[in-house]
């Protein structure tokens, strides 16, 4: 089978870390002009939008210069532009490098910063901040982290690169450890390995155990706990479904502190309200570099903070900003 050429290359440069939407006209269609499907296709966008977009001179074709209103369909043509981004509260934490070569670049994400663009999280992203601060535009993420979740994070400095480390995660080659505070439970046997199958529907914020063959296997170890009641937990998962560490947690009857869904859901918080973080943080990754062959073991320093100061962690005044 012939593989179908790669599209031509951005004519537009990033916008704050933001690559410019991308569309390709479909082959078949009655469409009479370029503006006529756009119309259509991005109706969610509002009306008026993609007309005042083609008056400014906003959508362009593959040379960079502006698409005419009246320009005739023309299928399989490609076409960019930069959309309106959402007003976002910045996230007042910094996204530490720990390492950084010439294939790869690993970070330390805070809690509350989502790892890649999605939904109202666009450029306070850990993807769009590294590429604006690192001044690496082709960056891209190997995986990702929970927006509330803190930790190591792997990208890729070269877009050809990026299949083969993504391919470790899918090939579960990597060795990930996660660090959690929680109640302390006397009565439950650790550590273990746990395994149920998750489901996460679309829609439906959090996941849930159902009847089946196991599609997440979490190792589970008690690493220390106190008087006061709490718990430091290691946790190695075999396997990545969403929300896995959470879900198991909360089905051993110990849910990680902090967490807004488990065990139940509770009333979302304003945008700037960066209290009680989710207790949950990516401590380790461990792989061998498929490019370089280069063994890595990488280490978050972060530190969770019910554990360390857990009246800090508990306090009421909304904070703006402080080492997550």
């Amino acid at each position: 089978m012939r593989r179908r050429p790669p599209p031509p290359p951005s004519p537009l440069p990033q916008r704050d870390g933001i690559d410019a939407v991308r569309v390709r006209l479909p082959f078949d269609g009655a469409w009479a002009t370029v503006r006529e499907h756009l119309v259509e296709r991005l109706a969610g966008a509002g009306p008026g939008v993609v007309a005042g977009m083609f008056e400014a001179g906003r959508i362009v074709g593959a040379d960079g210069t502006a698409v005419a209103p009246d320009a005739a369909y023309v299928p399989g043509m490609f076409v960019w532009f930069h959309r309106e981004l959402p007003a976002e509260v910045p996230v007042p934490f910094a996204v530490d490098v720990v390492h950084r070569d010439e294939h790869i670049v690993v970070a330390d994400k805070p809690h509350f910063l989502a790892t890649t663009p999605r939904g109202g999280h666009v450029t306070q992203t850990a993807l769009a901040r590294l590429r604006r601060e690192l001044g690496i535009p082709a960056l891209g993420a190997a995986h990702r982290l929970d927006r509330l979740t803190a930790g190591l994070v792997l990208f890729t400095v070269r877009p050809e690169e990026r299949g083969a480390y993504q391919t470790l995660f899918r090939d579960k080659l990597v060795r990930k450890e996660y660090e959690a505070v929680a109640p302390y439970d006397p009565a439950l046997a650790l550590p273990r390995t746990v395994r149920s199958r998750i489901l996460k529907e679309r829609g439906v914020l959090a996941a849930r155990e159902i009847e089946g063959e196991p599609n997440a296997v979490t190792g589970v170890e008690l690493v220390e706990h106190r008087a006061d009641g709490l718990a430091r937990y290691r946790l190695a998962p075999a396997t990545g479904q969403t929300h896995q560490l959470r879900v198991h947690m909360n089905a051993l009857g110990v849910p990680i502190l902090g967490d807004p869904l488990y065990p139940e859901v509770t009333a979302p918080v304003p945008a700037d309200d960066f209290r009680r973080p989710l207790q949950l943080l990516a401590r380790a990754l461990e792989f061998t570099d498929p490019v370089t062959g280069t063994e890595h073991r990488f280490r978050s320093t972060r530190t969770l903070e019910a554990w360390v100061s857990y009246g800090g962690w508990a306090a009421e005044e909304p904070r703006t900003g402080s080492a997550q």
